[in-house]
């Protein structure tokens, strides 16, 4: 009889998610770990809608090493709204001088290479809408944390949730309720709703704003 995965990344992983750059807390960390091996066990590849420098790819990328299957992480890498100059989480040193805009790839490429997880991860590099109407294959768990405005937030949950298997998980990030606690808009929050709305997807876990759905019917 096959070993049950575990939920919590080892030592190192963790210490290397801590110490990429990105803006997921170890809580929700844990929480997307947890669901990613258990989703792995479907056999299915896992993919993240949204790399930025690669902070929770470590954790989906480790759950899938453990499983055997892959880690997909789709990223035009040019930032989403929010980190553009002038905006609160722009990074300065994430711009590409040449060509003065935003290029998180080599960051990402870096994140991997310490954590020795390149062989483990596809990384697409594209729109997510755009890269959803070329893919064909079932994956056992999507994670949408890609752009917050209702534009790009819709058209990542109607691109990849299709694609989400019977038993599969579907988990959102920055899922805020309270527009008190806002700090990316409330743009997941409604995709989250609409999935529940659906009756294609059951609530599985709430941790922080990381919500965890399991496909449990047909449809979007």
């Amino acid at each position: 009889m096959a070993a049950e995965p575990k939920t919590e990344p080892r030592p190192e992983i963790l210490a290397a998610f801590e110490a990429a750059e990105g803006f997921m807390p170890r809580g929700e960390g844990l929480a997307l770990y947890a669901a990613a091996t258990r989703a792995a066990a479907l056999g299915l590849p896992l993919l993240e809608v949204g790399t930025y420098c690669g902070r929770s790819t470590i954790l989906l990328a480790d759950a899938a090493r453990q499983a055997g299957v892959s880690a997909i992480t789709v990223d035009h890498h040019r930032g989403s709204e929010e980190q553009q100059p002038g905006w609160e989480y722009h990074d300065p040193r994430t711009v590409d001088p040449e060509v003065g805009l935003m290029d998180t790839l080599p960051a990402f490429r870096r994140t991997l290479h310490r954590a020795g997880l390149e062989e483990h991860v596809i990384a697409v590099v594209g729109r997510s809408p755009q890269v959803a109407k070329v893919w064909g294959g079932a994956l056992g768990l999507v994670f949408i944390d890609g752009g917050h405005t209702d534009e790009h937030a819709t058209a990542d949950y109607e691109g990849w949730a299709p694609h989400v298997a019977e038993g599969g998980l579907l988990v959102i990030h920055d899922v805020f309720p309270d527009p008190v606690d806002i700090m990316t808009g409330q743009a997941p929050y409604r995709v989250y709703l609409r999935a529940l709305a659906s009756g294609a997807f059951t609530e599985v876990s709430a941790v922080d704003s990381l919500r965890v759905l399991r496909r449990t019917g047909a449809g979007i």
